[in-house]
């Protein structure tokens, strides 16, 4: 497994290379590292003109860019009752309606739609604040048998 290099061992190889101390080889020996990673130290200083680690360039990259979620923001304004289906057709995007869900999560935002529906009416299902299985109504099944028993003997 490679670990990340600290930015104190980058910069004392480009050191070392800069003040020719050794060859690319050499260096890399004696900072216990591949003659690679100080080929790449040097490119990446010449390229982008910094040697810090660039763990952000792993991985997949988000088919959700800014711009996307702004437009997403815009059509929730605009359509509060609009579908997770109808949103991904309208970002013309080739992403999973979960990939949609998450980013609605992320910037703070709730997919449901009766939000702005009044309350369905409940109504307790009891009389009274009976114990379970007492008083109150008749048993429609007699004590001291189930439902599952009949009232004739059993053959022996």
């Amino acid at each position: 497994m490679r670990k990340t290099l600290s930015l104190d061992l980058r910069e004392r190889i480009l050191a070392a290379y800069d003040a020719e101390q050794g060859s690319r080889e050499e260096i890399g020996r004696r900072f216990r590292v591949s003659t690679g990673m100080v080929k790449k130290l040097l490119q990446q200083r010449r390229e982008r003109g910094d040697i810090a680690p660039q763990h952000h360039r792993s991985g997949r990259k988000p088919m959700f860019l800014d711009e996307h979620r702004q437009r997403l923001n815009e059509l929730i304004h605009q359509r509060p009752d609009i579908t997770l289906t109808e949103m991904r057709s309208a970002l013309e995007l080739a992403c999973t309606l979960p990939a949609i869900h998450y980013v609605l999560v992320e910037m703070g935002l709730t997919y449901k739609k009766r939000l702005s529906m009044r309350a369905n009416r409940t109504e307790p299902t009891s009389l009274g604040r009976e114990k379970s299985g007492s008083g109150g109504r008749p048993a429609l099944i007699p004590p001291a048998s189930s439902s599952s028993t009949s009232l004739r003997p059993k053959r022996t």
